[in-house]
């Protein structure tokens, strides 16, 4: 129920969001949230009370994940989300004022902003996908951030953990907590995770998962697994899978989304199907036409996120485009370019594009990947020969090709 306060603060975000979208700056959310927000400070905590929430938290796959808990909790009843990936409390105000009504939400949510959002919503169910290094210059280190995850979550001792049981410090996060659900959603990247987060010993990986040298630390046994063609749940369920969404990485994510609705009484077999049919996110893996060229479109934003979009590319295509920035939301530090396997492009055509294309061109030449440079993305994707090419983007270029696609 809403206070008086509430509904004006509402109101006027309402009217700032207008106001943003009919001159032209913008689709209004960020604004609208901040809006109310302003004008009251305890507008979240009221416009989460009556819902059973999911919060998704991760370095990567938040969005897509996100989307499919959507997409399955859909199967049991109307649910906000916000869809277009603002993770912050202002996009989060302008999700939920925006479905009121909707007894159900899906929210994902900036890893550092977890705490105090769940403090605010009281979730339900909270999916931790993985932990990695990403904008350091924002968020810090990761080991920080698993610490912080942790004494969120310990607050929170009712809601169901669905934890990624491939990833350790995702694991050390939820280790403590009494109800949680245990994922083997994969976890390729070990770069950040070589030492034990509650010991600092080594971990140690083998043909059965990973643990810890220092402490009895080791990787749980799921409840939910997947293969190339199935998902696998408690009490020996087995169903096929058949995602529209490509990559080993999304069948992770689909396998936490479903086990996340299905906490909340959705149907095995219903959601999966609703994850199933996820085909776009904001704008990811699409393809368009772009001139003589069709363009498939991948967001790449870290090295665990390089290394996933990179393994997905058709490499037989007209030709690769990778397109880097080093904007603020970027995160202004490239040195990460040298912990991404960009080797197995040796004997594929690569342009190299984007604001900092020179510093990746670097990073391609000391790679022995045969490349040209081409700034402007679309320019890049025009200098391939006619066919299809395949666009790796990470985040201020990903926004900044879309908006001029579409």
């Amino acid at each position: 129920m809403l206070t008086l306060r509430g509904r004006a603060a509402l109101a006027a975000g309402a009217s700032a969001r207008w106001a943003s979208r009919v001159t032209g700056r913008g689709a209004g959310a960020m604004i609208g949230g901040l809006v109310a927000m302003t004008l009251d400070r305890s507008i979240l905590s009221q416009l989460g009370q009556g819902r059973r929430t999911v919060v998704v938290t991760g370095t990567n796959g938040k969005s897509t994940t996100t989307r499919m808990t959507a997409a399955a909790l859909a199967t049991v009843g109307p649910v906000a989300s916000n869809s277009e990936g603002a993770n912050m409390d202002a996009g989060l105000v302008a999700a939920l004022a925006g479905a009121r009504s909707a007894s159900l939400a899906a929210l994902e949510v900036d890893e550092m902003h977890v705490p105090h959002v769940s403090d605010a919503v009281d979730p339900s169910v909270i999916v931790l996908l993985n932990l990695s290094r990403d904008q350091l210059d924002r968020v810090g280190e990761i080991n920080h951030i698993e610490r912080t995850l942790r004494g969120g979550l310990a607050r929170h001792p009712g809601a169901v953990i669905v934890a990624n049981c491939d990833d350790v410090l995702m694991t050390s996060a939820a280790y403590d907590s009494p109800n949680v659900v245990w994922v083997a959603a994969g976890g390729s990247w070990a770069g950040d995770s070589v030492s034990c987060p509650r010991s600092g010993e080594i971990i140690v990986r083998d043909s059965t998962g990973w643990y810890s040298t220092g402490t009895d630390f080791k990787r749980p046994s799921p409840q939910w697994w997947f293969d190339d063609t199935h998902i696998y749940g408690p009490d020996g369920l087995v169903l096929p899978m058949t995602l529209a969404l490509p990559g080993a990485v999304n069948r992770g994510n689909a396998t936490q989304a479903v086990a996340a609705a299905v906490a909340l009484g959705a149907d095995p077999a219903a959601a999966v199907a609703a994850v199933s049919g996820v085909d776009e996110v904001a704008g990811r893996y699409r393809t368009v036409q772009i001139g003589s060229h069709t363009a498939r479109i991948l967001l790449a934003k870290n090295p665990a996120g390089w290394q996933e979009a990179l393994s997905m590319v058709d490499k037989h295509g007209a030709g690769v485009v990778i397109a880097v920035n080093g904007q603020v939301p970027d995160g202004e530090d490239l040195s990460w370019l040298w912990d991404v396997t960009f080797e197995h492009f040796a004997h594929t055509q690569v342009v190299a594009a984007g604001e900092r294309g020179t510093d990746l061109a670097v990073r391609l030449g000391y790679a022995g990947v045969e490349h040209t440079l081409v700034h402007d993305t679309v320019a890049a994707i025009d200098s391939c020969p006619p066919g299809h090419v395949e666009v790796i983007a990470n985040y201020t270029a990903f926004l900044q090709l879309n908006r001029r696609i579409s």
